[in-house]
């Protein structure tokens, strides 16, 4: 009988891990507020998630934070040029279809628009990870992200059909909206840890793998 209230019974392990991902959510979703720090929060939630979750190493309240603080002001300015350049990718194209609907063929230039704001949220998918796992200067963050995101386009489209996957269960089920940003964010995690593996030294996947069994056994 004991054994049901056993730390490890697997029902206790699932629900811990549940209340967990309900718990840096929240975090995630009071880190968003002021709009400006989403990037900040963006990049706590997924070092949180990838440290704490996947790995059990640490404290929910502490690491995100601490990587909300330690992140800040490189997360901040990357998210609001991203934001920035998306919403002007955003107002060019309406203009141009302004022009498409009085007949006018610069309306068509419309088109590129739409595709470069795609393109930028795409990007910033793999923007925040990089920052979140590796110290970098913001120009060779982004230009990692790129070269990810088209070097591993079918990982890229993985990670956007999985993104339109939960909003539709969100949708059909708003009540769990309070767990789907770590869960996405552990999807993500899952396979942006595939991509990045691919582009680490033996060593540092040594330290890495070494670090994660030190804190599960």
């Amino acid at each position: 009988m004991s054994g049901i209230f056993s730390y490890n019974n697997k029902f206790f392990q699932f629900v811990s891990k549940l209340v967990d991902i309900f718990c840096v959510s929240m975090l995630w979703v009071v880190g968003c507020i002021p709009v400006f720090t989403i990037g900040a929060s963006s990049t706590a939630l997924y070092y949180t998630v990838n440290k704490v979750i996947h790995h059990e190493r640490g404290y929910l309240w502490k690491e995100f934070w601490g990587a909300f603080r330690s992140n800040f002001k490189q997360a901040t300015l990357l998210w609001m040029g991203f934001l920035g350049f998306a919403i002007l990718m955003w107002v060019d194209q309406f203009i141009m279809s302004l022009f498409m609907e009085d007949g006018s063929p610069l309306g068509y230039v419309g088109y590129f628009f739409l595709i470069m704001f795609w393109l930028t949220w795409l990007v910033w998918l793999f923007v925040y990870p990089n920052i979140a796992r590796f110290e970098n200067t913001s120009k060779a963050i982004l230009k990692n992200a790129v070269l990810m995101m088209v070097a591993h386009f079918p990982y890229t489209l993985l990670l956007v059909v999985c993104l339109l996957i939960l909003l539709l269960i969100t949708w059909g089920i708003p009540a769990l909206a309070v767990i789907m940003p770590a869960l996405f964010s552990s999807v993500q995690n899952s396979i942006m840890e595939r991509i990045f593996r691919k582009y680490m030294s033996p060593e540092d996947l040594a330290r890495e793998d070494e670090k994660n069994r030190e804190y599960q056994n």
